[in-house]
């Protein structure tokens, strides 16, 4: 299956959205290599050059020799159709054939939070960056970004640094850091994450690479959160293709009249939620995981499930019994406030808890 999702980056003129409809008839891609004229004429958005392309390829040494590279750089090729693609990037309108990762996607990277913003931060937007990052990563969520200087740095740095998960989009080949300076930070990422491309390797960073890039960071998040752009920043472009996808767009104020200022504050007066806390981001996020699992008599049992956490049974035994404040929570389990507040999460977002104004929680019944 790798073999047949690299052939259609190397020389056949598919693009990724009609790769999509392509692999919605064919559960196994390889089987387009040998299917007729006419089938492949059913398949909708595959025009004629495309059909051609298909089953005229050959240039199997090429997609063997791309095989080889990635295997020597340590990057695992993870295409479409494999249960390891990330769910959520899956049902965007435009997912990459494949994915080139160096480190690891794992299920719990579902729960994800994108974090850009202007290369040349003030000292302002990387303290709130830094802040909205160990936050988001101290509740359990994976912190996105595109590993380039200012704020996307500081976001990935952070995260690392609150024992949290972080996953870097590359707008170039995923076997090398880009910047050059960020090779260090590309190492703890790819160790504790994972460094993401859709492009082959050796690619490049050219400056046409990393709008379509974009996608993806938003793609792989539940929203993003943009720290400091100036009006033409490529930050707004992720917003922008946030938007598009269904996911939520958030924007942090700044200064009035500075430069890096100006793309938040038009987010945010184009209805982007206002955020000066990780509270905001949750705020807004919580009942939409929920909304989208169904009411919460549909979503789950009000039991805890068998590999619950000895801090989740601890904690909901203890709100069966009455609702609480999260301090009074913090002050009678004991454990420490990142614990309760990450455990509460997962509780609220499994539909077993609910939550009241003043971080009031309630089991539900």
């Amino acid at each position: 299956m790798i073999q047949a999702s690299l052939s259609f980056e190397k020389g056949l003129p598919l693009s990724v959205s009609s790769f999509k409809k392509l692999t919605a008839r064919f559960v196994d891609p390889t089987a387009a290599f040998s299917a007729a004229p006419a089938e492949l004429e059913q398949v909708e958005g595959l025009h004629r050059d495309a059909i051609d392309g298909i089953l005229a390829f050959s240039d199997w040494a090429e997609i063997d020799d791309e095989i080889e590279r990635a295997r020597d750089a340590g990057i695992a090729i993870i295409p479409f159709t494999n249960p390891n693609y990330p769910a959520r990037l899956r049902t965007i309108a435009d997912p990459p054939p494949f994915l080139y990762v160096k480190g690891n996607i794992l299920t719990d990277d579902d729960k994800a939070v994108a974090i850009v913003g202007s290369r040349s931060a003030s000292e302002y937007g990387r303290r709130v960056a830094r802040d909205l990052a160990r936050g988001l990563a101290s509740l359990g969520f994976t912190v996105v970004s595109g590993m380039a200087r200012g704020i996307d740095g500081v976001a990935h740095d952070s995260a690392l640094q609150a024992g949290g998960r972080t996953i870097a989009v590359l707008g170039s080949g995923a076997e090398r850091a880009y910047p050059p300076e960020h090779e260090m930070l590309y190492r703890r990422i790819s160790e504790n994450g994972a460094v993401v491309s859709e492009l082959p390797i050796g690619t490049r960073p050219m400056a046409f690479n990393f709008p379509a890039r974009n996608r993806l960071i938003s793609g792989l998040s539940l929203g993003v959160v943009v720290v400091e752009a100036t009006e033409k920043s490529g930050s707004l472009i992720t917003a922008t293709l946030a938007v598009e996808q269904g996911r939520e767009v958030f924007a942090v104020p700044g200064e009035v009249g500075s430069s890096r200022s100006r793309g938040a504050h038009r987010l945010i007066r184009q209805g982007a939620k206002l955020v000066e806390s990780v509270d905001d981001i949750i705020e807004e996020i919580a009942p939409q995981l929920l909304d989208r699992s169904g009411s919460a008599t549909q979503r789950a049992p009000r039991l805890l499930p068998q590999n619950a956490s000895d801090a989740a049974r601890k904690i909901f035994a203890l709100l069966q019994e009455n609702s609480l404040q999260v301090d009074q929570v913090i002050e009678r389990t004991g454990m420490s406030a990142a614990q309760v507040l990450e455990t509460l999460l997962d509780l609220e977002l499994q539909g077993l808890l609910r939550q009241s104004p003043g971080k009031v929680y309630r089991a539900e019944r």
